[in-house]
């Protein structure tokens, strides 16, 4: 109630401006023509008028009224530039503080609840530099002051921040326009204005800001750095600190353009992803899957078949993979490349300094002027109880371990229904483990859809994966050889008897022994990082798992050439890392790939959308490769084509999803799509119908029904 009397209050302020004609004092042409009256007025009652004047000005600033710039030239010719200066200076913050409290007030609680997720980075960046935003704004006069005051009401910004920060913020800009003022007599229009003294003070407003900045920012790095020694000499330009997808782009990339780069890798060449992560699982899921496909046969026109095979070779193959895609990543590759590549732990002893426990033995010390660290993630192991006792297996160790098996396990607990858990499962299932997977919430792979959920849950079902959702576990026991996994639901106990278990219920990442926590490197689960991948130190970068927000590969990569451009070049131009097209894929069987917003996504964001689905069971390729089951859903802003997110459930969805990243990264909308060129038959068509759909969707039906008529017409 009080909000609604604030309102009308406010409108009627506004009004009765207007109403009354108060609006053709505050210009030029008024301005002029009540110069001498004002002056009159200014003679006799001095401090009467200026306080009338700081009111008015007051008014006019907190209810964002037009006028200020001809009171701010008028405050010059009444009072001169000193006394001008000061009444505008004043009133001004006032005013903009008052605006910006009856923002905070009306508006501030609705923005965030409705999209308060899309503002999170803004929120963020003003909670951490909100001070230093606001001064480059005020600074800079292209930006209307009004809804600088309104915007910033928004944000969780201090009254008394905002109050002080536009008093020196705004400061020069006033005495700008109050010099200006101070001449009013003899200006014609506006244009007046722009004389080539003031059109120097407007080029120096505009380079102010970065001036502001580049001090600030020796502020900052004098106040970081306090304590260490600059090297007055570097052995390196870059250090990176992991030999995964992060670190060898980055590594690359300095090589790439002639810097001098170390990098430091203790184990094997590739990380993770190589030797544990992406290419193993992908290896033993193709085995699964021909595997089940030779059970099904009958699907093709064939016998079905039991397969017969030898897990040791199957696991075999899995090696063999491995040891095939290493030459990309190996230390003759990078060595050849023009990267340092030194094999031992990597421990930072200051901003510049890196002491490496060499492999061999030895110790080295290297200093460089940045460096990156790319150390990835471990999978987690849940602190269960007695897990230790029965023994467990993790995405990083069963690779070795399972190789030794004559078999694959007979009974196999699955810990985890996310991706990595639900790519395992299905694929133990299908070579022949009875494999039930333990996940505690109340459906698997939950950051996607539902019915995303559901369909992969009733395929890995139908391949024998026992699933349980909504599931604690517990405990393990050992009693024997017999080993158990102690799970809960609704408050009853049950137990799972297994042979082997696998814990994947995620992975984090690596922080400890790189000497972080002697430096101060803030570290929150990830490493913290700015919008430039910078640390605590402008000078050290991280990337990859280590990083975040997100741990894939592909993205690792990306930020690495951030990094490395930042790292190598940032004295120049520094980029942001740019997160706004990030795909992924779950290679379960349908496949699982998504760009952009899901539904879910948009309406726990609350962001308006439109959606189109197009079944595979009605694309020719896929009825004749007898995988029907999936579909592609494409969300859009609501009566546009423009794209906000994509999920495609089905065979080959990774590479499919492949057009739509193009299409989000570089704006093009449906009808692009559908105005392209598919082979047929293909799955890329199931793209083409996908927009089709979309566009039938969005038919002019009015202008179909004139069209009839007129063929109708034409036909006599």
């Amino acid at each position: 109630m009080k909000k609604i009397g604030l309102v009308i209050a406010i409108l009627l302020l506004v009004v009765g401006f207007f109403h009354y004609d108060l609006d053709r004092l505050l210009t030029l042409d008024g301005l002029k023509s009540g110069l001498v009256q004002f002056e009159v007025w200014r003679a006799e009652a001095p401090l009467l008028v200026g306080s009338a004047f700081l009111l008015l000005y007051v008014v006019v600033t907190a209810l964002s009224l037009p006028g200020a710039v001809i009171m701010t030239l008028a405050a010059g010719t009444l009072f001169g530039l000193f006394w001008g200066t000061v009444i505008v200076s004043f009133a001004s913050s006032i005013g903009a503080t008052l605006a910006f409290l009856v923002s905070r007030y009306l508006l501030r609680d609705w923005v965030q609840a409705k999209f308060g997720s899309r503002l999170k980075a803004f929120n963020e960046g003003v909670e951490k530099d909100g001070a230093f935003y606001l001064f480059t704004l005020r600074l800079v006069p292209v930006f209307p002051f009004f809804l600088i005051n309104l915007l910033m009401g928004l944000t969780a910004l201090r009254a008394f921040t905002f109050y002080w920060v536009s008093q020196v913020g705004m400061l020069v800009g006033t005495v700008v326009y109050v010099n200006a003022g101070t001449q009013l007599g003899q200006l014609e229009s506006l244009s007046g204005i722009l004389s080539p003294s003031l059109l120097f003070s407007f080029v120096l407003l505009g380079v102010f800001p970065l001036v502001a900045k580049k001090l600030l920012d020796v502020i900052k790095a004098r106040r970081v750095y306090a304590g260490f020694t600059k090297p007055k000499s570097f052995d390196r330009n870059l250090i990176v600190i992991g030999g995964g997808a992060g670190g060898l782009v980055s590594a690359y990339i300095a090589a790439a353009v002639k810097s001098k780069v170390t990098l430091i890798e203790a184990h094997k060449m590739g990380g993770d992803c190589l030797n544990y992560g992406c290419i193993p699982s992908k290896a033993i899921i193709k085995s699964a899957k021909i595997a089940q496909q030779m059970r099904h046969a009958k699907n093709y026109g064939l016998e079905n078949v039991e397969p017969t095979f030898s897990f040791k070779k199957v696991m075999a193959r899995v090696h063999d993979v491995i040891s095939k895609v290493e030459p990309h990543d190996s230390v003759e590759r990078y060595t050849e490349l023009g990267v340092d590549v030194v094999q031992g732990y990597a421990k930072i002893i200051d901003p510049w300094t890196v002491e490496i426990q060499l492999n061999d033995g030895g110790t080295q010390r290297l200093t460089a002027r940045s460096i990156i660290l790319a150390t990835g993630a471990r999978p987690f192991v849940p602190p269960l109880p007695g897990l230790d006792d029965v023994g467990y297996y993790t995405s990083d160790t069963l690779w070795g371990e399972f190789a030794k098996f004559d078999e694959p396990p007979k009974r196999l607990v699955v810990l985890g229904g996310g991706p990595i858990g639900s790519e395992l499962a299905q694929s133990f299932a299908r070579l022949g483990s009875n494999v039930t997977q333990v996940e505690r919430s109340d459906r698997i792979m939950v950051r996607e859809d539902e019915e995303v959920s559901a369909l992969v849950q009733e395929s890995m079902i139908a391949d024998g994966v026992n699933i349980l959702t909504s599931h604690n576990a517990l405990r393990c026991e050992k009693e024997g050889d017999i080993k158990r996994l102690i799970v809960e639901k609704d408050g009853v106990e049950s137990v799972i008897e297994f042979d082997a278990l696998l814990c994947a219920v995620g992975r984090q990442a690596r922080l400890e022994g790189y000497g972080l926590e002697n430096l101060g490197v803030e570290t929150n689960r990830t490493i913290v990082t700015n919008d430039y991948l910078e640390t605590l130190f402008p000078n050290i970068f991280a990337v990859g798992d280590v990083a975040g927000p997100y741990q894939f590969t592909h993205v690792a990569a990306h930020q690495a050439w951030f990094a490395a451009v930042n790292a190598l070049f940032g004295t120049f131009k520094k980029f942001r890392a740019d997160y706004r097209v990030i795909p992924w894929a779950t290679f379960v069987d349908p496949e699982v790939a998504r760009v952009g917003l899901s539904e879910q996504d948009a309406k726990e964001q609350g962001i308006e959308y439109e959606m189109v689905r197009y079944g595979l069971d009605d694309l020719d390729r896929a009825i004749a490769e007898s995988a029907t089951k999936g579909f592609v859903k494409v969300l859009t802003v609501p009566g546009k084509d423009k794209i906000l997110g994509v999920t495609i459930v089905g065979e080959h969805s990774g590479e499919l999803l492949a057009e739509f990243v193009l299409a989000m990264k570089h704006g093009l909308g449906l009808n692009k799509i559908l105005g392209t060129i598919h082979t047929y038959p293909t799955w890329a068509e199931s793209n083409k119908y996908a927009a089709g759909e979309w566009k039938r969707a969005h038919t002019p039906e009015r202008i179909l029904k004139w069209i009839e008529k007129y063929h109708t017409w034409r036909r006599g």
